[in-house]
Parts: C-alpha cells; sequence; structure tokens
C-alpha cells in the first residue's frame, strides 16, 4: 500500500508541475492577445505570488480539517480549470483578478500534497520527497513540451487549456483514489503546533542561509515565467520555441533534481552548491549576451541545473542549523516566498524601464551569489548529505527532529 500510495502522489505532483508548465508555455500568447508590455505581464504575474501569500494563513486549518485528501483533489483539479479560465479574459484588470485565484489555489494544493508526501515518507520510513519534486519539475517538462507542440501548431491557447485540463483534472481524480484519508493525523499535528507563529523574523545564520535561498528562487521563478518571453520579446523567436525554452530549463532542473542525491553524496553539500552557482551564473551571462535562440536556450538551461538543488539545500541546513527545526525552515520559506513574490514583478518593471535583457542581468549576479553561500550551506548541512544522504532525506531529518520534540511535550 505504500508503494502504491507513493506512485500516487507523484502523480499528483507531476499533475500541479504539469499545470505550472502549462500556463507559463502560453504566455507568450497571453501577452500578444491582451496586447501587454513586460511590466504589465509582470503584474498578472505578481499577482499570483499575492494569492497564494494571502491564502497561506487559511490553507493550514482548511487543510487539517478537510484533510490532504480532500483538498488535493478538489483544488489540483480545478488548478486547470482557473488557467483555463485565464485565456478568456479581456483585460489586464480581469487577468490579474484570475491569476490571484490561480496563485490561492496553487498554493494551497501544493501545501496539502506535500503534506500528503511527508505522511506517506513517514509511513515509509524512508526518504521520497526528493523523488516527488522531480515529478513536480517534470510534469513541468512535459507540459512545456506540449506547449510548445501546440504553439507551433498554432493551436489557440483556449483549446490547449482545455484539453490539459480534462486530462489533469481526470488524472488527478484518478491519483487520489489511492490517498489514504488524514484530516485527523493533519488535525492533531495542527493542534500540536498552534503555538507555532504563521510568520518568523530571521536572524544570524538563519538569515544568511534564507538570503541564499532567495537568490536560488529568485533565479528560478524568473527563469520559469519569463524564459518564453524573453525567447518571444528580445531574440524574435516563434511561440514553439519559446515554449521549447520553457521546457528545456524545466528539463534540466529536474535531471538535477532527480540526479542531485547522488552527486551531494559524491561531492558534498558546499562543493554541489558552489558547482551549482556557478553553472547558474555562466548561462544568465549566456542568456544576456545571446543574439540568437540557441545560445539562450543553453544559457536557461545552465540555470536549471544551477537553481535545482539549491533550495532543498537552503531548507535543510535551516532545520539543521536552529535550536528549532520548525523555526529554522520557517525563518528560510519566509525568504524564499518573498523571492517568489517579487521576481516576476521585478523582472518585469525593470524589462519596462530598461530592457528584459538588462533584467536578466540580476539573475546572473543572484546566481553567482549563491556559489559564495556553498560553505555556510555546507557547513550547516546535516551529516546525512555528507555520507550520501539525499537532500530531500535532509528535510525529513528535520521534521523527524520535530515530531520528536513534540511526542517529548506531549
Amino acid at each position: 500500500m505504500g508503494d502504491k500510495e507513493r506512485r500516487s502522489v507523484a502523480a499528483v505532483f507531476a499533475a500541479h508541475g504539469a499545470t505550472t508548465g502549462t500556463f507559463a508555455s502560453r504566455l507568450p500568447w497571453l501577452s500578444d492577445h491582451l496586447h501587454l508590455s513586460p511590466g504589465k505581464l509582470g503584474i498578472a504575474l505578481l499577482m499570483t505570488s499575492i494569492g497564494a501569500v494571502c491564502a497561506m494563513p487559511f490553507a493550514g486549518r482548511l487543510v487539517a480539517r478537510a484533510g490532504t485528501k480532500a483538498v488535493s483533489r478538489i483544488l489540483i483539479g480545478a488548478f486547470p480549470l482557473v488557467v483555463l479560465a485565464a485565456a478568456w479574459m479581456p483585460s489586464l484588470l480581469a487577468l490579474a483578478a484570475v491569476t490571484t485565484v490561480l496563485g490561492a489555489v496553487g498554493g494551497t494544493s501544493d501545501m496539502a500534497m506535500n503534506a500528503q508526501g511527508i505522511l506517506v515518507e513517514k509511513r515509509l520510513a524512508r526518504s521520497i520527497m526528493s523523488g516527488l519534486h522531480g515529478s513536480w519539475s517534470t510534469g513541468v517538462l512535459l507540459a512545456a513540451l506540449a506547449g510548445s507542440l501546440a504553439a507551433h501548431q498554432h493551436v489557440s491557447a483556449r483549446v490547449h487549456f482545455a484539453v490539459a485540463a480534462v486530462v489533469i483534472a481526470a488524472g488527478t481524480v484518478w491519483a487520489t483514489r489511492s490517498f489514504r484519508t488524514t484530516a485527523v493525523e493533519v488535525g492533531l499535528a495542527e493542534e500540536r503546533t498552534e503555538d507555532v507563529p504563521l510568520f518568523v523574523v530571521p536572524r544570524g545564520v538563519i538569515l544568511l542561509i534564507g538570503l541564499v535561498g532567495f537568490c536560488g528562487i529568485y533565479a528560478e521563478v524568473a527563469a520559469q515565467d519569463w524564459s518564453s518571453v524573453y525567447m518571444h520579446r528580445t531574440l524574435h523567436g516563434d511561440e514553439a520555441e519559446a515554449a521549447f525554452t520553457t521546457g528545456m530549463f524545466a528539463f534540466t532542473m529536474a535531471a538535477g533534481r532527480l540526479c542531485g542525491d547522488a552527486v551531494i553524496g559524491r561531492l558534498g553539500a558546499a562543493t554541489t552548491v558552489r558547482v551549482c552557482g556557478v553553472l547558474g551564473a555562466l548561462g544568465g551571462v549566456l542568456v544576456v549576451a545571446a543574439r540568437s535562440p540557441i545560445p539562450a536556450i543553453a544559457g536557461f538551461m545552465l540555470i536549471g541545473v544551477g537553481v535545482s538543488v539549491v533550495v532543498p539545500l537552503a531548507f535543510a541546513a535551516a532545520g539543521h542549523a536552529a535550536p528549532n527545526p520548525t523555526q529554522g525552515v520557517a525563518g528560510v520559506a519566509t525568504i524564499a516566498y518573498g523571492a517568489g513574490m517579487a521576481a516576476p514583478g521585478m523582472i518585469g518593471g525593470i524589462a519596462n524601464l530598461t530592457s528584459l535583457r538588462v533584467a536578466f542581468t540580476a539573475v546572473a549576479v543572484l546566481a553567482g551569489l549563491v556559489a559564495l553561500g556553498g560553505g555556510l550551506l555546507g557547513r550547516n548541512a546535516p551529516a546525512a548529505v555528507h555520507g550520501g544522504g539525499a537532500a530531500a532525506a535532509e528535510i525529513g531529518l528535520a521534521e523527524a527532529a520535530e515530531a520528536e520534540a513534540l511526542a517529548n511535550e506531549a
């Protein structure tokens, strides 16, 4: 039952990623359809992060009351329907309203599926979270490639989104059949963690680790949301090339996550982060310097490798460095969510004032700063990382420490 449920959770992660990739791959169509400048498109994308952050205080209690199975089934099934609605919006204001809902639904469902994954991981007593996040990236990749094909065949985003919504929603309902009803389990966890604050002000080493995570998430979100637009607007690629660029970024990020455990076990956390940071910075420079599509695609692929393992290692290091693992992870999450919120709007705003080429210079700089933070993450990484453990296992260790502390208090 455990392995079957693990596969089901992996399918749900893939469905969530596929929805994200479907939306990102057709942003040039949405931009052209509504005649949006990069700055205006950035406003619409910023609203997804605002919607997710605003939903977070309520998402935990919703999952606790309804259970991860119900929330995952309903909201991940509804997620592509909100994407479909975006294709029918007649103005920037209407699109921004829909993307706000998109962020709230996507963020809440993301919390639910991660909670389900952690519960399954604990029941199996082995790490599965790295593979689950690899499934998410694989979903993004496949959806982006489908978007490239649809754009190449001149299929309207409305038709494309409708087909994707049916497939993803049906797949989600099928996959969640194997989920156990977990309202009681999640409810007990919620009851025991009522004293944990929603927002933690990070300080000291947690702040520094969070800043490394900020750099990684900013580069990831910027490439994910703007790679297709960069290809279309700056390098004058067609919609198919634009969607293909997003797909190649997603491919290398997924490959990095799926292979990251073995690399970390061989090189150690510090060296892995340094290498990834350098690769990401080189990718950013290549994107900015490119005057044709092929070098830019290669640059985005390098960025994908560069950001693949940074964020999991930042969360793991925070959980290990803080006296209370929960507060350490929460401190880094506060900064990381800020990066996710800032990146789309900042890229669009800078591009509106200057150009997308100038805006992506920041991605190269921040990826370089990730390399400088390798030693910090390495010093605070759990011992498992240095002995062949996985980045996801590090997070599992933090969760286990939290559970043990709660059990002792009880």
